[in-house]
């Protein structure tokens, strides 16, 4: 029997959140992929919080049930709370979990816990390369030793609104490019994680949360979410830039976050593993 043929189709789905990265990727999903992809759940804290969810898809609020729904793969885009609710659950009663919220894994013993759980059930924990690009070689450059990692995230002084950055400078008097931190991934995506939460996603790849180092910048000239990654390792070096265009509904995240997670649902089942 072919590797193709032991993938169940359709492929189902449990949708951890349902803010505007997770409502993108089930429009893309469905656009592209129609009856093949089933969103058998969406999970919640609270059912106050299932406004826009579709009536065609059940809304749960207790990761035990999770068991019933016979799931290939539960993805999260719903913050860090939600991965210590909902990741041992998944991981027990699906073939992965995909977590957006990678500054979950800033608390060592949550990713423990789930690394151990994904050993015990034989599934999968995955970190999406959310916004960036580059990951895979970063990855793959870890098989041999690393010497520094450092990515600056570059964004318009208005995204950066609502987060600690308003506690460190005047957003609205920013004149020019402002670099406002420095410090290792594990600070960055704690104490920014709706912004910095993908500097964890880099980190995990490569030398680990403190010793990956971020820099955070708010330029008014900025009309995208720009990130800059160096990497030097015995591999050589690596430099790589990307430009993302703000996801519409949410211009603290990337459309690329969202579009990360459809690459890696796709690459589930489809005959092509990009």
């Amino acid at each position: 029997m072919s590797a193709l043929n032991r993938v169940r189709m359709p492929l189902r789905l449990c949708f951890v959140g349902w803010g505007a990265i997770n409502r993108r990727v089930a429009e893309l999903l469905k656009e592209r992929h129609g009856d093949d992809v089933v969103f058998a759940a969406v999970a919640l804290a609270d059912i106050a919080d299932a406004i826009g969810v579709p009536d065609s898809i059940p809304v749960i609020t207790d990761p035990s049930v999770l068991w019933q729904l016979e799931l290939d793969l539960v993805v999260e885009a719903a913050g860090r709370g939600a991965v210590a609710q909902w990741g041992e659950h998944a991981l027990r009663h699906s073939g992965g979990f995909v977590v957006a919220s990678a500054s979950a894994f800033c608390d060592d013993g949550l990713f423990e816990r789930l690394q151990k759980a994904a050993r015990e059930h034989g599934s999968q924990l995955i970190v999406p390369p959310g916004a960036l690009a580059g990951i895979d070689a970063i990855a793959a450059a870890a098989a041999l030793p690393l010497e520094a990692v450092t990515h600056r995230i570059i964004k318009p002084p208005r995204a950066w609104a609502g987060t600690a950055a308003e506690q460190i400078i005047t957003l609205d008097g920013v004149a020019g490019p402002t670099t406002f931190f420095s410090g290792s991934a594990r600070e960055a995506a704690s104490r920014f994680p709706q912004n910095a939460n993908v500097s964890a996603v880099a980190a995990l790849s490569g030398i680990g949360l403190d010793r990956t180092q971020v820099e955070l910048v708010a330029d008014p000239a900025a009309e995208t979410n720009r990130h800059e990654l160096a990497v030097s390792g015995e591999f050589g070096r690596l430099n790589v830039v990307i430009e993302n265009r703000p996801l519409a509904a949410n211009p603290k995240s990337s459309e690329m976050a969202a579009l990360s997670l459809v690459r890696l649902v796709e690459n589930r089942f489809v005959p092509l593993v990009r």
